[in-house]
């Protein structure tokens, strides 16, 4: 994303590891040696925080491939984010895009972070003046480190190395190029690595001044349920697209049928993680107007939860808040441009991230069930005209045409998407009441395209990424309240754990439960009473397959914007068809509302089977002849 930015003052962030360096910048010229870094117990902290700097920057909107390699979010034809150049279908062998196999391109080099990693561990036993728990506590974080570097290269390379240690100097060739490991080796190497982290990490951060961002048992844990739920999917449970797939040595790196046991397995693992999240004093976020200086609607309330949930920094949902990435400049993209028509600030924002039409389709109505399958909204009507009334006044413009599609849906619609004739709250106060501005973005006015990079390409923009307390000042100012970006929150577990109950007994109590904490939070009936009394298919969510789509739906709304839809999809292995649909958005060449309001493709995305495992570099092919490409590169 292009950084066009200027900051008056960011809000006070209290983070570990911003000025986190290098091992080699940390000792003087001509002794960095190994043994010099584990001499003191300080230099031994400084070389475990160089171990956390190999973090993939996720809150930076070029360093998550999530964000940009998907159909979430499409961008101007300038944009020359690496991730973006996947979603086009450039990906390629040569010059892979996000590569973090060897870190380059938009990547971080994670074999060269679980090397970090494996230093440390060989050698914290060495430094005198610390005790015997600190010193466990450090391993269990480095463990802990090690584990999900090895993770994230799985989920995008399948099958990889397990780099249980370092080869030592003088080894020979035969050692020092490893070969794959089998998908269920790989898993259960990672999940060994997070249990033995979790038993000597803390439950919860004590020294919040100076750890918070710091491992937790509760951040071990759920990691580790994220593990198993990618193992028990489709993607790697059984995949028939990968059953004869082999290395060089022969060995099978796939299992060639699917195991139930793994969809146990998961759902085990995530109801320990959310029962010890629960007993640390986790819990779903909600707005508390008490602490505010002026009345707000029970409407405004529910939409301020669902945004702070992502935005409040250290909110009570927030199981890890990755202080190594502060979400600062994706707020500046996910602000439409001219906001405020009254100041001179439009150059301060870039305005250029931009949902796609799908996605604000993909949100529920106001009765909690798919636009397509509620009976009592018009869906075939959804692009047709209507004015916004007084009923509406908190989402929509009063007396502003805008399309039927913005009328009447859920508040996790409201607070996450800005759009043509949407209300934004916030970004300042005036004498003591909010600000409520209104989008316009046809052409000509103040959040259309101003130049060819700073605009939204679809007419929508990431509301809910952009904390409501920024401030747009006099001048060219945009005053950011920074938060660290949320890794992993209670919602995103509560969710998991209900695919993995469903997948592995069905429908029940249990599943039902914690699908509906999360849709009450976002103010929308629980799942039974939606689907009885709206739906066009009323027992959907009585059978596996049915509650299954429900379930997969309710995530990528829930976690829309957060880094999330594009794993989810692999995964589900529901990528070749969502990411083979068309990338829409409206006809922002037009200042009249009926022509505005037109379904416009700007890019037809392709997507085949090959695209469910990332591309192994090919000078990494041409160096170690025990590892061959994945299928199809």
């Amino acid at each position: 994303m292009k950084k066009i930015i200027s900051l008056i003052s960011i809000f006070a962030v209290v983070y570990l590891f911003s000025s986190c360096k290098k091992f080699l910048d940390i000792v003087p010229d001509n002794v960095a040696t190994i043994d010099y870094a584990f001499r003191l117990r300080s230099t031994a902290e400084r070389f475990l925080f160089t171990c956390y700097s190999y973090m993939p920057a996720l809150g930076n909107f070029d360093g998550n491939p999530a964000n940009a390699a998907g159909d979430e979010y499409w961008l101007p034809v300038t944009n020359t984010s690496n991730a973006w150049q996947i979603a086009r279908g450039n990906q390629n062998v040569v010059n892979c895009y996000m590569n973090y196999w060897q870190g380059n391109s938009g990547g971080k080099d994670l074999f060269e972070g679980i090397r970090q990693c494996n230093i440390f561990l060989d050698n914290i036993g060495k430094v005198p003046d610390m005790t015997t728990s600190e010193k466990e506590r450090w391993i269990a974080e480095a463990r802990f480190l090690k584990a999900y570097y090895h993770f994230w290269l799985f989920q995008m390379y399948g099958p990889i190395p397990l780099i249980k240690e370092n080869i030592p100097v003088g080894a020979s060739q035969e050692q020092v190029y490893p070969p794959r490991d089998p998908v269920d080796s790989c898993v259960n190497y990672i999940v060994q690595q997070l249990d033995d982290a979790a038993a000597h990490l803390p439950d919860k951060i004590e020294n919040e001044v100076s750890e918070l961002g710091r491992i937790t048992k509760p951040i071990a844990l759920t990691v580790k349920a994220q593990v198993l739920v990618l193992a028990a999917s489709p993607l790697f449970n059984g995949n028939p697209d990968h059953a004869g797939f082999k290395g060089p040595d022969g060995r099978l790196l796939f299992a060639t049928a699917a195991s139930q046991e793994k969809w146990v397995r998961a759902a085990a693992a995530c109801k320990a993680a959310l029962t010890l999240c629960e007993s640390q004093g986790y819990r779903l976020y909600t707005f508390n107007p008490q602490f505010f200086p002026y009345k707000i609607s029970d409407t405004t309330r529910i939409e301020l939860s669902i945004r702070n949930a992502i935005c409040e920094k250290w909110n009570p949902e927030i199981i890890w808040g990755n202080t190594n990435s502060m979400a600062t400049t994706i707020q500046a993209g996910a602000i439409p441009r001219g906001l405020d028509p009254s100041k001179t600030a439009n150059s301060a924002t870039v305005g250029n991230l931009a949902p796609t039409l799908k996605i604000a389709e993909m949100f529920y109505s106001n009765h909690g069930v798919p636009i397509s399958e509620d009976k009592t909204w018009d869906y075939n009507g959804r692009f047709k005209l209507r004015t916004g009334t007084h009923a509406y006044r908190y989402d929509l413009q009063e007396g502003y045409q805008t399309a039927a599609l913005h009328f009447d849906r859920e508040p996790r619609f409201y607070a996450d998407l800005g759009f043509d004739g949407g209300i934004w709250y916030g970004q300042g106060l005036f004498n003591d009441k909010a600000n409520l501005f209104f989008v316009s973005s046809k052409k000509g006015q103040p959040a259309s395209a101003q130049n060819q990079s700073s605009y939204s390409v679809t007419g929508y923009w990431p509301k809910k990424l952009v904390n409501f307390n920024n401030v747009i000042g006099d001048g060219t100012t945009y005053t950011i309240q920074s938060y660290p970006w949320p890794m992993l929150r209670l919602a995103d577990l509560y969710l998991l754990y209900a695919e993995a109950e469903n997948e592995a007994n069905g429908p029940s109590a249990e599943v039902y439960r914690y699908i509906n904490l999360v849709r009450e939070r976002a103010g929308i009936p629980t799942v039974e009473s939606a689907w009885t009394n709206y739906s066009r298919n009323p027992a959907k969510f009585a059978n596996k397959e049915g509650m299954r789509d429900i379930i997969q739906q309710e995530r990528l709304i829930e976690l829309a914007f957060e880094g999330q839809r594009y794993w989810d999809l692999r995964r589900w292995k529901k990528a070749v068809d969502e990411l083979n649909k068309p990338i829409t958005g409206w006809d922002l060449a037009q200042e009249d509302a009926a022509a505005y309001y037109r379904e416009k493709v700007i890019y037809n995305q392709t997507f085949t089977t090959k695209d469910y495992l990332w591309p192994i570099p090919e000078s990494e092919l041409l160096s170690n002849k025990k590892i061959n490409q994945n299928p199809g590169w």
